[in-house]
């Protein structure tokens, strides 16, 4: 079966264009659940908020922002490569906010994403990778999956959008 998706970088003004989307597929995220930085209850407003950064960020090309369109040009998910690190780390970048709208998961998307963003990665420079999510989520045995190596657990790290303290696993993946 063919993707019904395919995969764009957005530029600073596609980001604000596209806030309404971005902010949908961030709220549904948290909404349902996932462990990326927010706390319920989850407005639309604070998605806007944060888009509206990113955007600032991209402009500023600290960061990369991914997007997964759907057929209808709806953007259904997204992930960021964080790229603007300390001087003495150019050979690394940081992957953030893998997301993907529960209307379309288990599609590969975030397969597809993450494929892309190490690709994008690679042809910065970068050869090493980083990330972290919550320990024993989906995700976490997700990027195990994909290839990434676990280097640690923090335990009582952060809050789910619940307010229960979880711990949060550290992963790494030489490109």
């Amino acid at each position: 079966m063919q993707p019904t998706f395919h995969l764009t970088t957005l530029s600073a003004e596609e980001i604000t264009a596209r806030i309404d989307q971005l902010s949908d597929v961030l709220a549904d995220c948290v909404n349902g659940g996932a462990s990326v930085s927010f706390m319920l209850p989850f407005q639309q407003d604070t998605a806007r908020v944060f888009w509206q950064k990113m955007s600032n960020s991209v402009a500023l090309g600290e960061r990369v922002v991914l997007a997964a369109v759907d057929e209808a040009d709806v953007i259904i998910g997204t992930v960021q490569l964080i790229i603007d690190l300390p001087e003495n780390q150019p050979h690394r970048g940081e992957v953030a906010k893998l997301l993907v709208h529960s209307r379309g998961r288990r599609q590969g998307i975030a397969l597809a994403l993450m494929g892309e963003l190490e690709n994008i990665a690679r042809e910065g420079g970068k050869r090493l990778l980083v990330l972290d999510t919550a320990t024993g989520s989906g995700a976490e045995q997700f990027y195990q999956r994909c290839g990434w190596q676990k280097a640690g657990v923090i335990p009582d790290f952060a809050l789910m959008p619940d307010g229960e303290v979880c711990s949060t696993t550290l992963f790494y993946k030489s490109l």
